[in-house]
């Protein structure tokens, strides 16, 4: 696997880096809402959150950081290959069991770029783009993975069985199914135990960790410890289920779980503290798109939305060495950016011979530079949708324009477009640009033909 990425890459121009660089580590939670840490309101859940608020203190919150979709496979697409979804053919949805689909392997990764570079990797939690053998994270630039190949909602027990028929649910150990229906409890101390475990390996190299949680992902789960004091009612109906899933039960849960990923960050700072090597680690918290049973904050919409809950996202990062502790970073940020941003931190150089969306924001994290971002779209799926231009947001709703001041209106509840024509104009023709230009240049998503269900007899 190496050798195919340095034969793709070096034949680029790019060049292993002898010298040390920070490492790396990218926590993803899923379908975490914009106001659902402590730093940022609590949310409706009224979720408490030590861990990420101090890593906020001791870097920064970065306010208007975005997701290039709102759900979760285009989102993780994206964060992967530094494009939108649409670019690489992954924005239509999202990936099931055995699917025929997944993230082309002819694509360069971020975990392939950290390998070219010299860099350890490893990946613990949920993939999300693609179940077939091509398309894990072994052959997308991880050494080690350990996970779900999707959400641990796919399953025979999802909350739509009349609809869907799913396989049980696989957890991974590299390329290899290790259990079937793993206890969802216990998912996030599993991988947390796993990601502690790599920073202790890897202490002496550089590594690039990407931990992307399942929860608060319905159904909702928590370990024990997380699970204390439970009113009598919610105990009494959870150990009624049966090995069933009482997806409206679980909703209950949601500030626990919330809590046991903060232990989990928490945990992984301490590792990094441990080892001596905290302070030239580069740590982003982040969520794939906005809530489905959380909250969206001061913003409007959620999940599946191009309004500002869906796809704006809370986002922490740590650099003890690079970043300046405790003032928040308002400049317009994305998933996307982590591709270019990693290559400079790294040293290294983006591939040449394709498009990538993502900007390099590293000056804009460390140096309080401005954006280098002019537009950022909002895609519906393969519909475009919307652009942000400054504080300006236009998006299209039934066909009409919507014009929103996004520092003046951050909830989108008054449309100025009939006070602004000149500007309405102006961002239609950027995203009708745009989008002729995107869809002119798909690079096709990767298919197999007869996929097989991951199970313990492969």
């Amino acid at each position: 696997m190496m050798r195919r990425i340095l034969g793709v890459l070096c034949g680029l121009g790019l060049s292993l880096q002898a010298a040390p660089r920070p490492n790396i580590i990218v926590i993803l939670t899923d379908d975490q809402g914009y106001g659902d840490l402590g730093c940022n309101g609590g949310g409706k859940h009224k979720v408490v959150t030590p861990h990420i608020d101090q890593m906020a203190k001791e870097g920064a919150r970065l306010t208007n950081f975005y997701v290039a979709a709102a759900i979760c496979t285009p989102s993780r697409a994206a964060l992967m290959t530094g494009c939108y979804p649409k670019r690489i053919d992954m924005s239509d949805g999202v990936n099931l069991a055995c699917d025929e689909k997944g993230l082309n392997p002819s694509e360069i990764t971020i975990a392939e770029l950290a390998q070219l570079n010299g860099y350890k990797t490893g990946m613990f939690g949920k993939w999300h783009l693609g179940d077939q053998p091509e398309f894990l994270p072994m052959n997308q630039g991880f050494e080690e993975f350990f996970g779900l190949p999707y959400s641990h909602d796919i399953h025979p027990f999802h909350g739509n069985q009349k609809k869907y028929n799913f396989p049980p649910l696989p957890l991974l150990e590299g390329e290899k199914v290790i259990e079937l229906e793993p206890d969802a409890d216990y998912l996030t101390k599993r991988i947390t135990e796993r990601a502690v475990g790599f920073i202790e390996k890897h202490k002496e190299e550089p590594f690039f960790m990407y931990v992307a949680h399942p929860l608060p992902h319905r159904p909702i789960h928590a370990s024990p410890p997380f699970m204390e004091d439970l009113p009598e009612t919610i105990q009494k109906g959870l150990k009624e289920e049966n090995g069933t899933i009482n997806y409206k039960l679980r909703d209950n849960l949601y500030s626990r779980a919330i809590a046991e990923v903060d232990w989990s960050v928490g945990q992984i700072l301490e590792a990094l503290e441990k080892q001596g090597i905290d302070e030239n680690t580069f740590v982003l918290f982040t969520s794939d798109n906005g809530p489905k049973l959380g909250s969206s904050g001061k913003l409007t919409g959620g999940k599946g939305s191009i309004l500002e809950g869906g796809m704006r996202v809370p986002t922490v990062v740590r650099w003890p060495q690079g970043i300046p502790a405790g003032k928040d970073n308002d400049e317009v940020m994305t998933a996307m950016d982590i591709f270019p941003t990693m290559a400079s931190l790294m040293g290294g150089e983006v591939p040449q011979d394709r498009v990538i969306d993502g900007k390099d924001v590293s000056e804009t994290l460390t140096a309080g530079a401005s954006s280098p971002h002019e537009f950022f779209f909002y895609y519906d799926k393969n519909k475009m949708g919307g652009v942000r231009w400054m504080h300006w947001k236009l998006r299209m709703s039934k066909g009409k324009p919507v014009l929103v001041d996004l520092n003046m209106d951050v909830a989108e509840k008054q449309n100025v477009a009939k006070n602004h024509p000149e500007i309405v104009e102006q961002l239609k023709t950027a995203m009708q640009e745009f989008d002729r230009q995107i869809t002119s240049e798909i690079r096709p998503a990767g298919y197999v033909e007869n996929p097989q269900i991951l199970t313990l007899d492969q």
